[in-house]
């Protein structure tokens, strides 16, 4: 059973849409490249649709109705959105979820040292990556320096192209020799991903005994944090309480000679977190309260306050039904049951350069459209949520009614390996759920591919189940 590609059915109408929208993506992507950029991105996009936040709700003691838009930030690294619908909240919400936060290189608590002249930061790497690919390309530095007195500091070094970019070290090929015989996941150990961020020592330039030259014993490391202190005001002491991010340094590039696919950092999963968030705002006076769902640390197992696994978005719903009604546990615990998700997350697309792994006719393909997940998880569905076929029906009815293009497809090759999302944390409260999202090449590599007809299907595919 082949899927027609989506290319195919468009006019120079609509291929003018796909290119105006993805473009709008792209520059989404170039520009927030961590969770916290991506959140509060988000919550302005929101607040120009006419979205208020809950917490100003509650506070003011104001009640919801219908047609009324809010949403709630979780400690500013994911977030929830909802459109009160006309029917009452308990016969369950239409949810959109996806995950902000990428594979990357976390800067650690104790970073910076020098070794000779050169100024280096230890970094932990965060979520799946191939350690070797984070080798020789450029990377900027993202994220926040909080100071004792509460001040935050936002960070952003190498995005501009007058900035600096920083950058990981790779071994010369006439040395590897030993290196060229290792597996791939030694390659590169973990504690060698540590990234160059300097070699002036302090008083270059200047003359002997003069002031600024010091007596620092490491002073490479000494100008550095002469630099960061002028810069951005923070001290080496200050790095305890920062969480900075080593990301690919520069923006989103549009790809191919014809112009049809994306190749940037962090697709997975922002694609759908962006296409998601399109949808949802694009969605007026819904029957069901509709939901935009963008949560953090799904790539390290949605744990943690603004992971999955939290307690926030349960939450947020016990205080949107005290808003609307008065709070009730029966309300609540029958909304969250009665509910139906679709769990906005990227596939494997094939590629013909390792079709080795995939099964061809369970495989998900750049054009075909949105794709659908029956199951995730790992060779016998380990860690997965299997969406039943009454609830697969129910969404390719919505697909088919709206003439959205789309595929069903399964990871990769049954004992090849796996993978999983948040959809089996959602369906914990009894409600249906399925995955589904952009099929995306090169996955958790520091660039990663998409197609553009697919981003804008998944879009359209969003919209027709919020419908």
């Amino acid at each position: 059973m082949i899927r027609e590609n989506a290319w195919t059915k468009c006019d120079k109408k609509k291929i003018n849409k796909v290119m105006e929208f993805c473009e709008e993506y792209r520059q989404f992507i170039s520009q927030c490249k961590t969770e916290r950029e991506c959140a509060e991105r988000s919550i302005e996009l929101a607040k120009e649709c006419g979205y208020v936040d809950l917490y100003d709700v509650i506070r003011k003691k104001q009640t919801l109705k219908a047609g009324d838009k809010v949403y709630a930030s979780n400690m500013g690294k994911a977030l929830v959105l909802f459109n009160i619908g006309t029917e009452p909240i308990e016969n369950g919400m239409k949810i959109l979820g996806a995950h902000i936060d990428s594979p990357r290189l976390d800067i650690k608590q104790n970073p910076l040292y020098q070794d000779e002249e050169l100024v280096l930061l230890d970094t932990h790497y965060y979520g799946g990556i191939k350690k070797y690919q984070w080798t020789a390309i450029p990377l900027a530095l993202h994220g926040v320096v909080v100071l004792t007195s509460g001040k935050k500091i936002n960070v952003v070094i190498g995005e501009d192209m007058d900035d600096p970019v920083v950058g990981v070290s790779d071994l010369l090929i006439h040395l590897a020799a030993e290196q060229m015989d290792r597996k791939a996941s030694k390659v590169v150990e973990g504690e060698a991903l540590d990234i160059l961020v300097g070699s002036m020592p302090m008083g270059s330039g200047k003359k002997k005994g003069d002031k600024e030259a010091g007596d620092e014993k490491e002073k490479s490391k000494a100008y550095i944090l002469k630099l960061l202190q002028k810069k951005y005001g923070f001290a080496e002491e200050d790095f305890m309480s920062a969480e900075l991010e080593a990301v690919p340094a520069g923006p989103a590039r549009n790809m191919g000679i014809d112009n049809s696919m994306i190749m940037g950092y962090g697709q997975d999963d922002r694609v759908c977190a962006y296409t998601s968030l399109a949808a949802m705002l694009a969605t007026e006076n819904p029957e069901k309260t509709t939901v935009c769902l963008l949560v953090d640390k799904e790539e390290i197992g949605s744990v943690g306050a603004t992971g999955m696994h939290s307690r926030f978005f349960e939450n947020m719903v016990a205080e949107l039904i005290d808003r609307l009604e008065g709070y009730n546990d029966l309300t609540l615990r029958r909304a969250m049951t009665n509910s139906v998700m679709l769990s906005s997350d990227v596939n494997a697309a094939y590629d013909p350069n390792y079709s080795s792994v995939y099964e061809k006719k369970n495989s998900s393909f750049f054009g075909r459209g949105i794709v659908f997940n029956k199951f995730t998880g790992s060779r016998g569905k380990s860690g997965s949520n299997d969406a039943n076929a009454e609830y697969v029906a129910y969404v390719r009815a919505a697909m088919e009614m709206e003439g959205v293009a789309y595929q069903m497809a399964e990871l990769g090759k049954v004992d090849a390996g796996g993978g999983g999302t948040i959809a089996y944390i959602l369906a914990n409260y009894g409600m249906n759920v399925m995955d589904c999202g952009v099929a995306v090449q090169n996955m958790h590599a520091p660039y990663e591919v998409t197609s553009k007809i697919d981003i804008y299907e998944t879009m359209r595919g969003y919209m027709a189940f919020l419908k």
